[in-house]
């Protein structure tokens, strides 16, 4: 008898344990719950990434759970470590929705987006974001299962070539971008993006994704007299490097990125030469105080230390869940993937407490929203220099 008491009683710490790691109160481990599944890179070359999308994932759910949950729901979060790795990725997916009833999952990679879609459709049980914005992903007839929670790739270009058509009508345009999927992704349908705004696409330079020496396409470049230059493809090299020598040459361009080059602290590496350096932006950063924003303020509450553009995206993509399961629970459905997914396409006007300076209608996969911010290298801030654009 000793022996199944201590039994039962250790079963039960390691429950309450549990309970407690995912956000929950132990008294609610049992009730009815939402689980957030996530292939999160927290080791690897995407961990600078992946250690923010972790923390703002996790953070919304404790937010939600201690105001109560979700129409009588818990939410529980499960994450295992992908090392940005497919394989590992997928193996993470497989435990996970093995163990757990999982309503929605968040994934590390447009490859891995693309390898788990058929695992998806034939679970029919829950639907994914992730760390991609790849164009390709905004296909719902593909992709029936998937969102992003902002825009895709050729989106991004859009967003950039509307703030420039409106800033330089007929502007001369140069594409640099890196020799790999991602940077090839909005590449071809943004020339047409461009023509359609009556900007010109000077010139396309492609390199290795670790160029170092960039003196033969900076040669090139300085040839095509572009107006602006939009880099893809690259997290911050070689862009400086294109920066640095531009600069030695006089070359007037502006130099321009996409998400992953923009996180504050990523641009600020470049110091001195990150100076008037311009982006698109599909999220407020964290410290921007130009319009109410009360989630923001909820965030920097909780965290008063910087906090990147992914923790950003995780915590978007977490209350995008939340308020889908809402919305399904609310109208007396079961959660399955048609029905979440419907739930999120019926999101319009939508008010993200100033993660996004407009309310959010989300289209098609996708939430077609941007802003360009600029370096700001003495306030080491980036700075709004739009307004936001929305796409249609």
């Amino acid at each position: 008898m000793r022996r199944t008491v201590l039994k039962s009683l250790l079963a039960t710490a390691v429950m309450a344990a549990t309970a407690t790691m995912a956000g929950l109160p132990a008294a609610y481990a049992a009730d009815k719950e939402i689980v957030i599944g996530g292939s999160i890179p927290m080791s690897g070359v995407f961990a600078f990434a992946g250690i923010g999308i972790h923390a703002g994932i996790q953070d919304y759910v404790r937010m939600v759970n201690d105001a109560g949950g979700v129409e009588g729901y818990r939410l529980r979060y499960v994450p295992e470590d992908s090392a940005y790795a497919v394989d590992q990725s997928v193996a993470a997916f497989k435990k996970i929705t093995s163990q757990n009833k999982v309503n929605f999952y968040y994934g590390d990679s447009t490859a891995f987006s693309k390898t788990i879609n058929p695992e998806l459709e034939r679970a029919g049980s829950m639907i994914m974001s992730g760390a991609s914005f790849a164009t390709e992903l905004n296909d719902p007839e593909k992709f029936p299962f998937q969102f992003i929670a902002g825009p895709d790739y050729t989106q991004q270009f859009g967003i950039l070539l509307r703030y420039i058509a409106d800033e330089k009508p007929g502007a001369r345009v140069a594409f640099v971008y890196s020799d790999t999927e991602f940077g090839r992704d909005p590449i071809a349908s943004s020339r047409e993006v461009a023509q359609s705004l009556g900007l010109e696409v000077a010139i396309e330079i492609m390199t290795p994704p670790g160029a170092v020496d960039v003196s033969t396409e900076m040669a090139r470049l300085r040839r095509a007299r572009a107006d602006y230059t939009i880099f893809h493809g690259y997290i911050l090299g070689p862009i400086p490097e294109f920066i640095s020598q531009a600069r030695q040459l006089r070359l007037d361009t502006q130099f321009m990125g996409t998400f992953w080059t923009m996180d504050n602290s990523t641009v600020m590496q470049m110091g001195e030469l990150a100076d008037g350096f311009m982006g698109v932006m599909p999220y407020s950063y964290y410290y921007d105080d130009s319009t109410s924003a009360p989630m923001l303020d909820k965030i920097r509450e909780m965290r008063p230390e910087y906090q990147s553009v992914p923790y950003i995206q995780g915590f978007l993509s977490a209350m995008l869940y939340a308020e889908t399961a809402r919305r399904t629970i609310a109208a007396g459905q079961e959660m399955t993937a048609v029905n979440l997914k419907t739930a999120l396409n019926s999101i319009e006007n939508f008010d993200t407490g100033g993660l996004i300076g407009v309310p959010i209608t989300i289209s098609g996969n996708t939430i077609p929203v941007g802003r360009i911010y600029r370096a700001d290298i003495q306030a080491k801030r980036m700075v709004p220099a739009s307004d936001w654009i929305v796409l249609e």
